[in-house]
């Protein structure tokens, strides 16, 4: 029999009438550990009305709770009494439960049941590799920043003993309202958490601790390192040597380095690497259990769906807490995730370019990506291919398997491996194994070259400079060369087409932010690798930028929303390299410091996410982007602007970019006082003779103080 924790009697019943009567804390079950039953699945249940960080009604919150269970209670009495594996009320008006298919369409189609939904599986968002030797860090050098505030990470745990999150007495006093715990269990002791880590938790019955690999602990300890990686890019301490052994990797600094970390592991290591992830359902049980400890700043870099699921619902609620939300918009390049227009959603770009030599004893200097500060040479080079250890193939020696050199012609020169067939890291470890000095890895095809840190001094060559060196290598003589690190020009960030991109039938323009998502230094957990640094890519990288960017002006405004926030750092945007529109790097690359100082705003009362739901209507809440679809010849916007600086200002209103329609801006210029709030109009017209077709741009507000506050503007057929 499932124990119940709903309203007794009339009153009870009054309240849960009063209190759920509109449409639409972690509660744990006592059954989270039971067995499912045969032909069950997890599932996913959504209610209309809202968990407590939306509540706005006349009751006590604590009256409000009870009133939620007792009305799930009588959902769940409709499917056979079956024990809840978890319970929602804070973010999230909701449960999960093992049904079968019939109970679970029983379920959808009572009216006050939003949305049911199989558990799922979900990868996280990013990747990570070996890191370069004597790096450039790759984070913000910035000493200070985040202070007083909390960020909370959804993802795979954190390292407690990684430098970047020892206690430092420059985080300042506890805050308050922070209401998170430790759990000692497990790797993890309640030392562990030490002021800088400020609450640590786990979320795992909806993954199922029978299926986590050997060696997983079932604690807020980071297995995999992913979660580590990106704690220490948003929150990692300053100034921190980044040593590992016997190599120093440079100085690291997180982006917001005095912001506290709050771990909700939700995400695990199974048998076989590819069923890794988090499930749904604990994914929601960590958003809803951050909501209540009242983190400031919530970082999910868990894949998303470009359409409404329950993950989503979940962050609506962190929005309706004031929590500022990002998330991770994708990796593969299809439609973004988490593309809800309460959620700051984040797009990558490249990183940092580590790059290096080859210089032929005739000249020619060939170039390709080298992480190694020591350079090599003069030296002999030679073909691994040609240089078998006997017995071993001469394939082997071609692609560098371990063992498979000869260490008596390999010693001390440069040797040229094939890419393929065993990782490139154990390229290099099979040339240092055989007394090389350095590699030269060559693509047979392509020009897709890997920052790696590499036993010994390696360089990577694209596939075209591989056979300008083999060609070199055929002539009679030997040949010798040189490897050296250059410093890499500066060159524009380029969104990567692996970043998840918006589309012109979804709520808003998404992604709303794109940030650096390749090869960034970051600390990692040695459970998951002998290394304690590790390069890190993809979106996850990105968000946890933005994440860390958040906290910083949280902290340098605390009387912000999270709205105005989000505002400051998408106006204060600039534009990433020749992008075809805004669809694929929303407002562009964050500029942190003007964020601090932006001007205007544009604010959204927290009650309107929900309204807008409900509604289905996002094109009326005041975001600091436009998206109009379906092809319209005229259309007129509606925004609102306040000025969140200290003195009245002039600002002008400029629109650019269009080349189908015309766009303008009434008034075209106002003065607005502090903390005033003033309407204006964004009108949307076809140009006479062209046919509409989709478009974008730009639209900006100039102070006479220098400052801009600009939004992009998406046209969609």
């Amino acid at each position: 029999m499932r124990r119940r924790a709903g309203v007794r009697g009339a009153a009870g019943w009054l309240a849960l009438a009063a209190a759920l009567v509109t449409p639409w804390s972690f509660v744990p079950s006592s059954g989270a550990d039971d067995e499912p039953s045969p032909g069950t699945d997890l599932y996913l249940v959504a209610l209309r009305s809202p968990g407590t960080s939306g509540y706005d009604g006349s009751l006590p919150l604590r009256d409000y709770r009870a009133a939620m269970l007792t009305q799930q209670d009588r959902l769940l009495d409709q499917v056979e009494e079956n024990e809840p594996v978890y319970r929602w009320t804070t973010a999230l008006n909701g449960f999960a439960v093992h049904l079968t298919t019939l109970e679970a369409g029983r379920l959808a189609a009572q009216p006050q049941v939003r949305l049911v939904e199989r558990d799922t599986v979900r990868p996280v968002t990013g990747t990570s590799g070996p890191v370069p030797t004597a790096s450039s860090p790759t984070s913000s050098t910035v000493g200070k920043g985040g202070r007083g505030t909390v960020i909370g990470f959804v993802d795979t745990g954190v390292h407690p003993q990684s430098p970047v999150f020892a206690y430092r007495s420059d985080l300042g006093p506890r805050p308050r309202s922070f209401r998170g715990s430790c759990e000692p269990t497990g790797r993890w002791d309640r030392a562990d958490c030490n002021d800088k880590i400020i609450g640590a938790r786990y979320f795992v019955a909806g993954f199922g601790a029978g299926h986590l690999r050997a060696g997983a602990d079932t604690s807020p300890y980071d297995d995999g390192g992913h979660g580590t990686q990106l704690a220490s890019l948003a929150a990692g301490n300053a100034g921190v040597n980044a040593l590992d052994g016997d190599q120093n990797h440079g100085t690291f600094s997180g982006t917001a380095p005095q912001a506290r970390v709050a771990v909700y592991k939700a995400c695990w290591s199974a048998p076989d690497p590819d069923d890794d992830g988090c499930s749904s359902a604990d994914v929601v049980s960590a958003v809803d259990a951050a909501v209540a400890d009242r983190v400031d700043v919530l970082n999910v870099a868990v894949a998303g769906s470009p359409t409404l699921d329950t993950v989503d619902l979940a962050l609506l609620g962190a929005a309706e807490q004031d929590v500022f939300v990002s998330a991770a918009a994708g990796n593969d390049g299809a439609r973004a995730g988490h593309a809800q227009p309460w959620i700051t959603t984040v797009g990558g770009t490249t990183g940092p370019r580590r790059t290096g030599t080859l210089t032929l004893q005739d000249g020619t200097v060939l170039s390709g990506a080298m992480t190694a500060t020591r350079g090599v040479g003069p030296a002999r080079i030679v073909l691994a291919r040609d240089i078998p250890a006997p017995g071993r193939s001469a394939r082997e020696a071609t692609y560098c398997v371990p063992g498979a050199l000869d260490a008596a012609r390999a010693a001390g020169r440069l040797v040229v491996c094939e890419r393929g067939l065993v990782a490139r890291v154990d390229k290099s470890a099979a040339v240092r194994l055989a007394d090389g000095v350095g590699m030269v890895l060559v693509n047979r095809r392509g020009n897709d070259l890997g920052a790696d840190f590499h036993a010994l001094p390696s360089l990577h060559l694209g596939a075209a400079d591989g056979r300008t060196l083999r060609a070199a290598l055929a002539r009679p003589g030997a040949l010798t060369g040189r490897l050296a690190r250059e410093a890499a020009p500066e060159r524009k960030p380029r969104v990567l087409p692996t970043s998840g991109s918006g589309s012109g039938s979804g709520e808003s323009v998404e992604p709303d932010l794109v940030a650096p998502g390749a090869e960034l230094l970051a600390a990692t957990s040695p459970s998951g690798s002998n290394a304690r640094w590790e390069l890190t890519s993809g979106t996850s990288a990105a968000t946890a930028q933005v994440s860390g960017w958040a906290a910083r002006a949280r902290a340098a405004h605390p009387d912000w929303s999270a709205a105005r926030i989000r505002s400051a750092l998408m106006t204060s945007s600039t534009s990433v390299g020749r992008e075809p529109g805004s669809l694929r790097q929303g407002a562009g690359l964050p500029r942190p410091d003007l964020a601090l100082r932006p001007g205007l705003v544009y604010d959204v009362r927290r009650s309107a996410w929900r309204r807008a739901l409900n509604r289905q209507d996002a094109e009326r809440l005041n975001l600091p982007s436009v998206l109009l679809s379906n092809g319209r010849e005229t259309a007129t916007v509606t925004r609102r602007v306040t000025n969140v600086g200290s003195r009245s200002m002039y600002y002008s209103a400029q629109a650019w970019g269009f080349t189908s329609h015309r766009v303008r801006v009434t008034p075209a210029a106002l003065r607005i006082g502090p903390g005033e709030t003033r309407t204006l109009r964004i009108r949307v017209a076809a140009r006479p003779g062209v046919r509409p077709r989709a478009d974008s741009g730009w639209v900006a507000w100039r102070g006479a103080n220098g400052t801009r506050a600009r939004i992009p503007v998406v046209l969609a057929n």
